[in-house]
């Protein structure tokens, strides 16, 4: 109770205003870096599909072919990730938005997961049709423009790196892996994705000319099919989760409950509500109902030591002993 009493004498020296209420909902200010090399990636990838495309059409090679037009896709889903960002730090003051902009980020990597799942269905059509009606493939060219394929690929993931390292800041330990861009790391898998490929086409070629096992190249786009697809599940699932608010397993969550069983005033929660509303920052909603006399603000100054939750509300329900009841019954 000493504790209790400490900060009642707190709030009630220093006040608590209107003004100490208002806050801004603009938690993530956008990420400019990101914006800018996600945006020379777009440019390089544009430039490299083109390549790619016409040398697959030249040179009769599937595997070749395959990634230029998968790589066609990438350009349309890079070109979706700069647009969200742009999106999301133009409208980063819009009051319509209760809760910031950054689920345009979210929905972009969301967007761009689906396209994966388009390149892998038509990566794997070309494939299997090619497998079952066989063409003569120009080796030689071939190779040269997958080999350029691949080294714009590793320049662009390069480029977009970011995407992929963990986030760390005072709550690291807790939130490992949880703080990634997920925008960026949408596009940096894009980019992945068309390097594996391009991989893949290289030791499909490379067999088709020194072995001459042709089908190589068309069993090297179905391979490439399918880890295609197993990335755009996992891009699905991150950014799916989010937008559905499927946050109730956060780490935060415990930090919250843990917070509320050690308060010296004792509460329990009726109610709670967790979601993300930024790389790594948190709105909750709480309600409580405790038998002592105390305030929101109470609750609210004890959740305050963890960071990531940047919007805190929280209701009180005070409950009534039976002894209350038959006191409040005998003066009346």
């Amino acid at each position: 109770m000493q504790h209790f009493h400490s900060l009642l004498n707190a709030l009630m020296s220093h006040p608590v205003t209107a003004d100490h209420l208002k806050h801004s909902h603009t938690f993530d200010q956008g990420n400019p870096l990101a914006e800018k090399n996600t945006l020379w990636a777009v440019v390089l990838t544009a430039l490299m599909m083109v390549a790619e495309i016409f040398g697959g059409w030249m040179t009769n090679s599937m595997a070749l072919l395959a990634d230029g037009w998968h790589m066609s896709s990438h350009v349309l889903a890079l070109g979706l990730s700069v647009f969200a960002y742009a999106a999301a730090r133009r409208f980063a003051h819009d009051p319509q938005f209760a809760f910031g902009t950054w689920k345009m980020e979210i929905l972009g990597g969301y967007t761009s997961a689906i396209f994966l799942v388009l390149v892998a269905g038509l990566m794997l059509y070309q494939s299997v049709a090619r497998l079952i009606a066989p063409t003569p493939i120009h080796y030689n060219q071939a190779i040269t423009i997958a080999l350029a394929g691949l080294l714009v690929n590793i320049a662009c993931a390069w480029l977009l790196r970011g995407g992929h390292d963990h986030g760390h800041d005072h709550h690291d330990h807790h939130e490992h892996g949880h703080h990634h861009d997920l925008n960026l790391r949408s596009a940096y898998m894009h980019v992945v994705a068309d390097a594996a490929t391009s991989v893949l086409a290289i030791l499909a070629l490379s067999g088709g000319k020194y072995w001459g096992a042709g089908w190589l190249d068309p069993a090297m786009g179905i391979a490439g099919a399918g880890l295609v697809a197993i990335w755009a599940y996992g891009l699905l699932r991150d950014t799916g989760s989010i937008l559905l608010d499927a946050e109730m397993n956060a780490p935060v969550v415990a930090e919250i409950r843990e917070v509320i069983d050690a308060s010296p005033i004792k509460a329990e929660i009726c109610d709670l509500h967790v979601w993300r509303v930024g790389k790594g920052k948190y709105a909750c909603i709480l309600s409580l109902a405790t038998m002592e006399e105390t305030s929101p603000e109470y609750f609210r100054q004890q959740l305050r030591i963890h960071e990531e939750l940047v919007h805190i509300t929280v209701e009180v329900n005070r409950l009534v002993c039976p002894q209350d009841n038959y006191r409040q019954n005998s003066h009346t």
